[in-house]
């Protein structure tokens, strides 16, 4: 059996190494790092190809639907979906689902003009260029929630056009989220019938459901698709989301592939076939009240980080509901160890369910301790 050189295997042990110290600083993104898989190890044997539509049979079964679509109805009861009427399967990642969502969107009405805040992810302008659909952006307000009057000023100009509207529960600085119900009457006094809402709930989705007050963002709230990231609140050892949507708009665009035996209705057509098993175990071991559980922790944590900077004097905040602790950029020192995301003049530090009262110790200690001015040019990375 053919071995790797003593020189790769030193490159492993120093790459392990420098992975795990990384991932044991960081409180700027949205990723979870409190999982164990290891009882999962055996199945990296094999090539679990999820290809093809979960809810259809194929011929390849070296495959893991069954628990894929096990996940998918996990979160359609989380999202009050129609439990008739819907559909979906595990992406890539939350800018997949994005895709997926506003794709469906575009079949349904081709000649739309989409909505979407400054304050969306990224991915969203890049998915919306990919899929040729035009489109305007709406000013957000203070606090990263889109500018409602703004919106329907927007839309009354247009109301000619069928309207795509993807709104954000939990944007990508300040974990703002756009209540759905709030879009859904302004489309009905502004008699918008032809229209779809796609809810890009990447982080914030898994515990949407036990924020209070409630914000509206679901299917029974007026969407017609929810995307969310797994890899970020459950945590995953590799990026992949999820969509869900309804199945009768599924059924408009699917088409039979007699290669596969099965149905042409996702993105990629080779999908990784592993995460849906990851999500499955964690939902196994979770259960509604684990991530229940997770929520209320994070949610704690985040208080304490925003009391804690308070009290040396610097203006933190957090959004209703929200896990994610604003404040203004941090001195550079500070920013490198514990790779906090910067936009503008802001930082922001996100209280993951592994992150713990001594990291925020820690960090606080830092940003006292720091003998630099915060820098005044920054590269932004987000997630």
């Amino acid at each position: 059996m053919n071995t790797i050189s003593n020189t790769a295997k030193t490159r492993l042990a120093s790459l392990k190494h420098n992975i795990e110290e990384a991932r044991n600083s960081f409180l700027g993104y949205p990723v979870s790092k409190d999982f164990d898989y290891d009882e999962l190890n055996p199945f990296l044997k094999y090539p679990i190809n999820n290809l093809g539509d979960p809810f259809e049979d194929c011929t390849y079964k070296v495959q893991t639907h069954e628990m894929e679509r096990e996940v998918i109805g996990f979160f359609a009861k989380l999202f009050r979906a129609n439990p008739t009427n819907y559909w979906g399967y595990v992406t890539n990642g939350g800018s997949e689902s994005n895709l997926y969502g506003l794709y469906l969107a575009r079949e349904l009405y081709p000649k739309a003009m989409v909505y979407y805040s400054e304050s969306t992810h990224y991915s969203v302008k890049k998915n919306i260029h990919l899929l040729n659909i035009p489109s305007i952006v709406i000013r957000s307000q203070e606090n990263g929630e889109i500018d409602y009057e703004d919106f329907e000023n927007t839309v009354r100009m247009n109301r000619h056009k069928p309207a795509i509207v993807l709104t954000t529960f939990g944007t990508t600085m300040k974990e703002a989220k756009d209540d759905v119900s709030k879009i859904k009457n302004i489309l009905k006094n502004l008699a918008i019938q032809d229209h779809y809402i796609h809810c890009d709930a990447a982080l914030a989705g898994s515990y949407g459901a036990f924020i209070e007050p409630r914000i509206p963002f679901d299917f029974k709230d007026g969407v017609d698709s929810i995307s969310i990231s797994g890899h970020k609140f459950i945590g995953s050892p590799m990026p992949c989301g999820i969509i869900i949507t309804k199945r009768s708009n599924r059924d408009r665009i699917a088409t039979g592939i007699s290669y596969i035996g099965s149905l042409d209705t996702t993105i990629t057509g080779s999908r990784n076939g592993h995460s849906p098993l990851f999500l499955w175990y964690a939902l196994k071991k979770l259960g509604m009240e684990g991530l229940r559980k997770r929520y209320q922790h994070s949610l704690e944590t985040a208080e304490y980080c925003k009391n804690k900077l308070n009290e040396i004097g610097i203006n933190a905040w957090i959004n209703p509901g929200a896990i994610t602790v604003v404040l203004p950029k941090t001195p550079f020192e500070v920013k490198q160890k514990w790779q906090l995301a910067t936009e503008s003049d802001i930082s922001h530090v996100i209280c993951m369910p592994n992150v713990t009262k001594a990291q925020i110790d820690e960090f606080i200690y830092d940003i006292v301790n720091s003998k630099e001015n915060v820098e005044e040019e920054e590269l932004v990375f987000e997630f």
